[in-house]
């Protein structure tokens, strides 16, 4: 008898790190554009997920690639896979108004 072992795909996203004050946690915000059903206009979407960095290298302002894992807390199931670039935080919080 032979076993298989089935590989599934896993999700993965790019997002800002916004947050590191968290030991081997960080907060990525991830930004998608949907389109309206009705109105076909591209509308901004922003999702803050808590995500795994067990040796603490990513900072505020990292663009990173996260993908889904098994669940590591309540919280915690994306890990994050790899440095994308960076970006300016700060300025981008301002201009979506929640600084």
């Amino acid at each position: 008898m032979e076993t298989k072992t089935i590989q599934t795909k896993k999700q993965s996203m790019v997002g800002v790190v916004v947050s590191d004050k968290m030991d081997k946690t960080r907060v990525v915000l991830v930004t998608r554009y949907e389109q309206h059903p009705k109105y076909k206009k591209y509308v901004k979407h922003h999702k803050r997920y808590k995500v795994h960095d067990a040796k603490n290298e990513f900072k505020v302002g990292d663009k990173v690639r996260i993908e889904t894992c098994a669940p590591l807390s309540k919280h915690k199931a994306f890990t994050v896979v790899e440095k994308v670039g960076t970006q300016d935080v700060e300025q981008y919080m301002k201009t979506r108004g929640a600084a």
